[in-house]
């Protein structure tokens, strides 16, 4: 552990890397017109560079946040973040699509590590539960509105420079994230017991893998080999002496309860990000850099929460009140959305509102949703823990995408935000329903200690 004075550092350092791999899911997107002219990419061919990424990415969350209990959380990360800038150092120099596209896998792996690795470092460093909640909150932002900014820094550099540059703008950040982390980050082993069960590993990173990529692409046969594998992946944990994921973490409530509303919530934020730019590009003829401008709203209300008043929330409210009631209002702001004019909308009248509701909703409800994921389970598992649920936001993010950028090219951008209201609304529901009442005394010990039911 590191000296109290620099933790909030090290934090900061975390979350930097966590942004870098946040933005690139959506900063590249901007780019593809400029890419497909440079390197002759096909209409067929040109979603690669978007799949090889999320293929890698989605694949291994969990694998990589195991390995972290296994060999060390710090030793993991500066593994994925070297990993990550040296593959976007190929992605800005390449000339050829096989080499762009394998360079965007190599990312996808480095980012899974990262990502499935941050949270749980943090977990580490905070163990008092205002300091706790504080420091979500600030991760929690980077999470939420690191896809936006992608939109916003993507327009940016592809316009002021080139393509190449939404690539190389990583490497300087992650030098930095690399050298204050080793700097500000104490090193530690392994907490998890028992020899790693590679037979499990290979079973669910390979359904992992084809799900996500069965998701994207609608390959329903793909879909099917997933399941068998995650099947196989259920029989081995159950016979095996230390299985990579034991059975019995599924019978944490907050963390199971966490999970399937938080694959909920992302497919309706996916939609938020990626459904919205759309319509604001093609209904509403928006330049890039327009569409992450109109983003920007949103963004400080959610910096507004991360610096301080979602911390306080929680401290008063506890997570399950603040939780539902943020995704309520996420669901109002996307339902305001469904109702935007396909023509001639007014940004004032009818995009602003969306932002602000849209903003205030995920500021409330992100840091309460880690929270719980993360409140009953061991350090030894907190890697597995941070995977799982990176994981699930990743499944419903690509699922809930799937299937509302086929519903808006077959019924329109408004059937498609009335299903992302409902799937935001259903995770409301869930979790007022299902999620116990937490007192602070009860949010003290469980955060400081975390539960016997996870172990």
């Amino acid at each position: 552990m590191i000296e109290k004075d620099k933790r909030w550092w090290a934090l900061y350092v975390l979350c930097a890397g966590e942004l870098m791999i946040v933005l690139d899911t959506t900063v590249v997107n901007v780019a593809l017109p400029s890419i497909r002219e440079s390197l002759g990419f096909s209409e067929a061919s040109l979603v690669w560079v978007v799949n090889a990424y999320m293929f890698t990415y989605g694949g291994f969350l969990l694998l990589g946040g195991r390995l972290g209990d296994y060999f060390g959380h710090r030793r993991l990360f500066l593994h994925g973040i070297a990993l990550f800038t040296v593959a976007s150092l190929v992605c800005g120099f390449a000339n050829s699509q096989w080499l762009l596209i394998t360079a965007r896998a190599v990312q996808g792996l480095g980012g899974a590590v990262v990502s499935a690795i941050a949270l749980s470092l943090i977990i580490d460093l905070f163990t008092e539960e205002g300091e706790r909640a504080k420091a979500m909150g600030v991760y929690g932002f980077v999470c939420a509105a690191g896809g936006s900014l992608g939109v916003l820094a993507g327009g940016v550099l592809t316009s002021a420079l080139s393509w190449h540059w939404v690539f190389l703008v990583n490497i300087p950040i992650g030098i930095v994230v690399y050298a204050f982390c080793r700097a500000l980050v104490a090193h530690g082993g392994g907490k998890a017991e028992g020899r790693l069960d590679f037979a499990g590993a290979a079973t669910v990173t390979g359904s992992s893998t084809l799900a996500v990529y069965g998701i994207v692409n609608g390959n329903l046969p793909l879909l099917a080999v997933a399941g068998v594998l995650l099947g196989l992946f259920l029989f081995i944990e159950s016979r095996v002496a230390a299985p990579l994921m034991p059975l019995r973490f599924w019978r944490v409530r907050s963390l199971t309860v966490a999970n399937i509303v938080g694959a909920l919530w992302a497919a309706s934020m996916f939609a938020w990000f990626f459904i919205s730019a759309l319509y604001l590009q093609q209904d509403l003829e928006y330049t890039p850099l327009q569409i992450g401008l109109a983003f920007l709203p949103s963004n400080l209300i959610m910096a507004a929460f991360s610096l301080g008043l979602s911390a306080k929330i929680v401290m008063r409210f506890g997570n399950r009140l603040p939780l539902a009631m943020g995704l309520g209002l996420a669901a109002l702001g996307l339902g305001l959305l469904a109702l935007a004019p396909s023509s001639g909308a007014s940004f004032m009248l009818h995009i602003l509102p969306c932002m602000v509701l849209l903003g205030i909703g995920c500021g409330v409800a992100l840091n309460p949703i880690l929270l719980i994921a993360m409140s009953e389970v061991a350090p030894s598992e907190s890697g597995l823990a941070s995977g799982v649920v990176n994981t699930a936001f990743m499944m419903g993010g690509a699922l809930g995408l799937a299937v509302l950028a086929t519903l808006a090219e077959a019924s329109g951008f408004r059937a498609a935000f009335i299903v992302a209201t409902l799937f935001a609304a259903v995770a409301a529901i869930l979790s007022a329903a299902l999620l116990r009442s937490d007192s602070p005394n009860e949010r003290k010990e469980s955060w400081a200690s975390p539960s016997s039911t996870s172990k």
